[in-house]
């Protein structure tokens, strides 16, 4: 498949400047990714965690060559614009960092996204004047591109056990002037969580699903963008592994019993999206 990155780029960004919210859903490889482009979602977005699971490894200790390689394989599959977890961008250096995002776009990324945590191994917030220089590197770089980049500013502060939603909105303040095109905080769990982000800041915003949200409250909040980060991906886990538990267990194999046909399955696979 020939990847026309200058209509996808318009496609995603056109996404973020129609009325209303819409839900970017999260594959984890390639047979995910044609099902939920089968389904009728117009973009997707990689999950950093789904993909690591695959690799049986936890979120956080994937390497850039493997994300990039992944990033190729999904862009493939599908003609729908594809939005890249790119963690920190493999690098405390902003200009280490923005050269992720070249890479990622000549993978065929349209979209990608930046955050300010360091990863689990030094487990740090970057200082916001650090991560705005971090953001304004990456966007120079997506706007060198010669088609659209929807550059994704992430604060982590919310996610990382560190709950000050002041200083969330501090660092997304940041991140707009420093450029991003669309902002997000992962961990808002309340409406009016989501509303005093979507009321500080005039850039797009994404917001993690939760369960105590709905698409509705997301939308009547604020909320442009609506991922689901690694949701699906633990869920086809927790699926997996309640039913080798109860095989393992009882020794039943009625856990089979229902389970959606293997033609149905292969429509979703033929069918182009």
């Amino acid at each position: 498949m020939r990847i026309n990155r200058q209509n996808l780029g318009k496609r995603l960004q056109a996404l973020h400047q129609r009325d209303g919210a819409f839900v970017i859903p999260n594959p984890w490889d390639a047979g995910s990714a044609k099902i939920l482009a089968s389904l009728g979602f117009e973009a997707l977005a990689t999950t950093s965690s789904g993909f690591a699971f695959t690799l049986g490894r936890s979120d956080g200790y994937v390497t850039r060559d493997e994300v990039m390689t992944h990033v190729q394989a999904l862009a493939m599959v599908t003609d729908l614009p594809l939005s890249v977890d790119l963690e920190n961008c493999f690098s405390d250096d902003p200009v280490e960092a923005a050269e992720t995002i070249r890479l990622a776009a000549t993978m065929g990324a349209v979209g990608g996204s930046i955050e300010d945590w360091s990863g689990p191994d030094s487990d740090r917030i970057y200082s916001i004047q650090h991560a705005a220089e971090r953001v304004e590197a990456a966007v120079e770089m997506a706007r060198s591109l010669d088609f659209p980049f929807t550059l994704t500013a992430r604060a982590e502060n919310l996610f990382r056990n560190r709950p000050d939603l002041d200083d969330t909105i501090e660092r997304l303040l940041a991140y707009e002037k420093a450029g991003a095109d669309v902002l997000y905080a992962p961990g808002l769990k309340t409406v009016d969580d989501v509303s005093r982000v979507c009321s500080a800041v005039t850039k797009p915003v994404n917001v993690l699903a939760s369960p105590g949200l709905t698409v509705a409250d997301i939308e009547a909040a604020g909320g442009k963008r609506i991922s689901l980060g690694g949701a699906l991906a633990r869920t086809a886990i927790d699926a997996f592994l309640n039913s080798a538990a109860t095989i393992k267990d009882t020794g039943s194999f009625g856990v089979f019993s229902g389970l959606v046909e293997f033609g149905k399955i292969k429509t979703l696979l033929d069918n182009d999206g």
